[in-house]
């Protein structure tokens, strides 16, 4: 007797193991297929290539051209450097900004002087009259022109002003200190005595013993505006696809094969696999060539590209997170209707939900530690962006992040649940698309 039902219990578990080994082989097909059509998409690949190799190439402009003026530092480049000094010159000059000067009482003294005090905003020569000057900048022979009546009053004049002129901030600066100096000078002052204590500042050493909010902050907006896009993008290809399912009819042939629930989970985490391929290629290729040519960009993107592990390891927790989240909406949205330009009118309320959370953590983003970043990092609506966001750039302890992790995870395998049932349910009910009221209410009578 024991003997029996020893065999009996054998037999059921070897029937739930080939059970379990069924289902996982069919959501393994499910994937395989999923994830060779974006592979197989020329678009995927093609932009994937592009994106890579672009900036994997960007990375090294500082070693093919002069990027002195944005780096600060002069490095040798397959573009730079000049045999004839005098040519190199002549260049310099004709790519600088002309203006001309008229001294009525010869306050800068001399045009050598002149261009000496003013070299910053460009090449100054003077005029042999106000009216000449004038004649000439309306004829856009000089970019601009001064008429310089004592070394505190002047007038500017320019053909088109442009919304961002710092030209008569930058003369005014220079015309000041001349000013100053012709005072020190008329009062027996020493110039250099005076310059050293009136500009004299204090030395300091900052020390950070936590995080560097100011560093932090242009990846941080990078990163939450990267999973924004992607979250948008691929979910609804994802809605897209199950609705074209139902289109074209091809998931009446589909459901009989294999449980529909397993049809949404294969296209979630193949849309989830494809955009970890997508955007972990970018990403990488743009951190690599950052660390290859760090000195040769003398540190000037740091803000963007250098970014902690911890951080880059809580973007991937979260940020795959949130897109399961919101993937598994998106696929229970393509099951509502029937047409994909239907996919618009259901879907709003999801795009709503995302947008409030982009603008929200943008807002909050230099308040890391502000009761909404807090309360934000804690929703599974939003935990996806605004926990890495606090994990960057604020305070948070490690259980409150594994308190969020819980909460998203937990919310993703509910959602999950929910979405399957939505998904079965749609699947074979075609016409006018389905309200989300009717479909939860329907779930509700089912259970």
């Amino acid at each position: 007797m024991i003997s029996l039902l020893r065999e009996s219990e054998r037999k059921r578990r070897n029937m739930r193991k080939q059970r379990r080994a069924t289902i996982m082989n069919k959501l393994f097909t499910v994937i395989d297929f999923e994830i060779k059509s974006y592979i197989k998409n020329k678009s995927f690949v093609i932009t994937t290539v592009i994106m890579v190799v672009l900036l994997f190439a960007a990375s090294f402009l500082p070693k093919v051209f002069d990027l002195s003026s944005v780096t600060g530092v002069k490095t040798e480049s397959v573009f730079s450097g000049s045999d004839d000094g005098e040519d190199t010159n002549e260049s310099d000059e004709a790519g600088t900004d002309f203006y001309l000067y008229y001294d009525e009482n010869d306050t800068l003294v001399s045009e050598e002087i002149a261009n000496e005090l003013f070299s910053e905003i460009g090449i100054f020569k003077k005029a042999e009259n106000k009216d000449d000057m004038i004649k000439k900048v309306t004829e856009q022979e000089a970019k601009g022109g001064f008429y310089i009546k004592d070394d505190m009053h002047y007038e500017y004049y320019v053909f088109n002003a442009e919304m961002y002129d710092d030209t008569q901030m930058m003369f005014e600066t220079v015309l000041a200190n001349l000013h100053k100096q012709n005072y020190l000078i008329a009062h027996n002052m020493d110039l250099a005595e005076f310059a050293a204590e009136y500009e004299a500042l204090p030395e300091g050493d900052v020390n950070i013993l936590g995080k560097d909010a100011s560093q932090n902050f242009w990846y941080c907006y990078a990163l939450v505006i990267l999973i924004f896009m992607l979250i948008i993008m691929y979910g609804v290809m994802i809605a897209t696809s199950v609705t074209n399912e139902k289109s074209n009819r091809s998931i009446e042939v589909l459901v009989t094969s294999i449980d529909a629930k397993y049809l949404l989970f294969g296209k979630v985490i193949a849309g989830t696999l494809a955009v970890v391929i997508q955007a972990g290629s970018i990403l990488a290729a743009a951190l690599v060539g950052y660390s290859i040519n760090h000195d040769a960009w003398n540190g000037k993107l740091d803000m963007i590209l250098d970014i902690p592990a911890e951080v880059i390891i809580s973007f991937a927790v979260f940020g795959v997170g949130g897109f399961l989240f919101y993937a598994f909406a998106y696929g229970a949205v393509g099951a509502l209707v029937s047409k994909t330009e239907d996919i618009n009118k259901v879907a709003g309320t999801v795009q709503m939900v995302i947008m409030i959370v982009y603008f929200v953590v943008l807002f909050c983003l230099s308040k890391p530690d502000g009761i909404i970043m807090k309360v934000c990092s804690f929703l599974p609506i939003s935990s996806y962006s605004a926990m890495f966001v606090r994990i960057a750039m604020g305070k948070v302890m490690l259980p409150e992040i594994i308190i969020s992790a819980i909460i998203l995870y937990a919310s993703i395998i509910f959602i999950g649940w929910l979405a399957a049932k939505i998904y079965r349910m749609g699947t074979l009910r075609y016409g006018n698309p389905i309200k989300i009221t009717n479909a939860l209410k329907y779930i509700r009578e089912k259970e």
